[in-house]
């Protein structure tokens, strides 16, 4: 539904939800649920489920050029084109032209983002990990950032919530640095995978290779059908058989018929009223007239994503904030944090020729953290820790045209696979530093007219020793395990590119360090509540998502228990 119209019982709603990506469309499913008139904005396009997966079933050679861009067309992105991984025609209508959306760079950052209903929840990785108690305890134990406000009892029942809904696939192991979950029969590693594994166990005391976990279905859930292999995931899935706002949250509030849903409005600002010291709503600009509207409710959820969060809370002044809303800690665009990657091991291993595996899995396998976790296991060059992500695979034809055969002796060649490649790719914490940031920058407009970013964030000493220390034992494992031509790697990925973006509005106890309390309350506007990758206090090395979606979910079911008691 589309509402035009400045009549204000018009456009009043119990809550208005800014963004609709992975916490966005949760907080409107809870609220909706709980019986709440909501309000969803977006700032991108609509995107229906299965009608607009336009490339789903598109095979390479029905794309130009075998799906690849040319350079002419590559030069809308020139900062993922860094990436590589986001640059195919088959997906690229679901991530923006950093043409068209510009920011600036103090130091290299890639900022890859999908402005459209659904958001990154149609794109994003599927890996879904829950945080520790050794997670939300580090800050205080190791002096580092600021407390959590919450340690994992506190969130456990929402983890809880969140997997029996949306389906993840899992192997429980028992890990106290990664905590088991609800899961859905796990995928089957391959044979070279299973190699590993049991090497890993036989040789490293203390660490574990499992199979993913993964927001993609096994079996039918929810009315969503099973994972067919396919791995054409960030096209959109018709299936439904990952976990997106279009496949799961949006249905849900849909059905409820408190939900309006309304696309192609950046929201510019929240509007504050000093009197009562509470947001009373929204000022949103139309992307397709240029009008400006004004949205009113009693709560607010602000889940437009870390960086877009903070930029909108920047961008709502007032008498009484006149830094931006909630910003009396000056903590709002400070401790930007993402996982650092691209970097890790490969390895060729002899043998299981006779061995394959059926379809394109889109999941791989996981190595948890395994450094200071314990005395043990205490490194002395960096904190915190990392795991792994990867996976087996045979090469393919295109491995026997250095061969230089010809002929039918070719055609019987390129007939069967190749060998078989074992990689390990490490995702790394990153720690919060007040002095990573971001900025309204006034002088740089984008096409709305509105304030860019600037953004200034970088590595430091300990990312860079750890990195050291994730590649190296990358190899170690490989080589214990038998795998030869064993290589290195690190192509020094710069923050951004594992998008992962959080930090920009951390959670704490007290007001004068952070911007949220242990309910994701903005400490001085009670009403407005923040549950995107701005809320993390600290980054953990886990994927992120599972997170957001377990604190939103807790986080709505406060906000309707504090309205009720008619304290919002």
């Amino acid at each position: 539904m589309y509402f035009n119209t400045d009549n204000k019982e018009d456009v009043t709603y119990d809550a208005i939800v800014v963004g609709s990506g992975i916490s966005g469309g949760w907080a409107t499913k809870e609220l909706t649920e709980k019986g709440l008139k909501v309000l969803m904005l977006d700032r991108g396009r609509m995107v229906n489920h299965v009608t607009d997966y336009t490339t789903a079933n598109m095979d390479a050679w029905e794309f130009p050029n075998r799906n690849e861009f040319t350079e002419e067309e590559l030069a809308d992105y020139y900062v993922q084109r860094r990436t590589g991984y986001t640059m195919q025609p088959s997906h690229s209508q679901f991530w923006q032209k950093d043409t068209e959306h510009p920011y600036t760079e103090k130091k290299p950052f890639d900022w890859i983002r999908g402005y459209h209903v659904g958001g990154r929840s149609l794109m994003w990785g599927r890996q879904s990990y829950r945080l520790s108690e050794m997670d939300f305890a580090a800050n205080a134990k190791e002096g580092i950032g600021v407390d959590w406000p919450v340690r994992y009892a506190d969130i456990k029942p929402w983890y809880d919530h969140v997997e029996r809904f949306i389906g993840v696939s899992g192997q429980n192991e028992g890990l106290s640095q990664l905590p088991d979950g609800i899961f859905l029969p796990p995928m089957e590693m391959n044979v070279v995978e299973k190699h590993l594994k049991a090497k890993i166990a036989e040789k490293f005391d203390g660490r574990l290779m499992t199979i993913g976990r993964a927001a993609h279905l096994t079996k039918a859930h929810n009315g969503r059908g099973k994972c067919q292999f396919r791995n054409r995931c960030m096209r959109g899935c018709p299936y439904g058989a990952y976990f997106s706002t279009q496949a799961s949250t949006l249905p849900a509030a849909q059905a409820t018929g408190n939900m309006t849903l309304r696309p192609h409005s950046i929201v510019q600002e929240i509007i504050y009223d000093d009197k009562t010291q509470r947001a009373t709503g929204v000022r949103v600009l139309d992307a397709e007239t240029g009008k400006t509207h004004e949205y009113f409710s009693k709560i607010v959820f602000l889940n437009a994503s870390a960086l877009a969060s903070a930029q909108i809370l920047l961008q709502s002044k007032s008498e009484r904030f006149p830094n931006g809303l909630g910003n009396d800690s000056d903590q709002v665009g400070r401790n930007v944090m993402d996982h650092h990657f691209t970097l890790g091991a490969n390895g060729d291993i002899d043998g299981y020729e006779d061995r394959y595996y059926k379809g394109k899995r889109p999941n791989g396998i996981y190595i948890p953290r395994f450094r200071n976790i314990d005395d043990k296991s205490k490194m002395k060059d960096f904190i915190r820790g990392y795991g792994y992500q990867g996976g087996a695979s045979r090469n393919g034809w295109g491995h026997h045209v250095a061969e230089a055969q010809f002929g039918a002796a070719y055609k019987d060649a390129a007939s069967k696979p190749g060998g078989w490649r074992m990689g390990l790719l490490a995702f790394g914490e990153c720690l919060p530093y007040e002095d990573n940031r971001m900025t309204l920058n006034e002088d740089l407009l984008d096409k709305f007219g509105q304030p860019t970013l600037t953004l200034d964030v970088e590595w430091k000493e300990n990312e860079y020793a750890m990195r050291k220390d994730m590649t190296a034992s990358a190899a170690e494992m490989l080589e214990a395990s038998g795998f030869k031509n064993v290589k290195e790697y690190d192509r020094n990925g710069s923050p951004g590119l594992g998008i992962h973006e959080m930090g920009t509005a951390r959670m704490g106890n007290d007001p004068k360090t952070s911007v949220l309390n242990k309910w994701n309350q903005i400490h001085a506007v009670k009403n407005v509540f923040i549950t995107d990758g701005a809320m993390m206090t600290s980054s953990g090395c886990q994927n992120p998502s599972l997170t957001y979606m377990a604190f939103t979910a807790r986080a709505a079911n406060y906000a309707v228990e504090q309205l009720k008691k008619g304290e919002l």
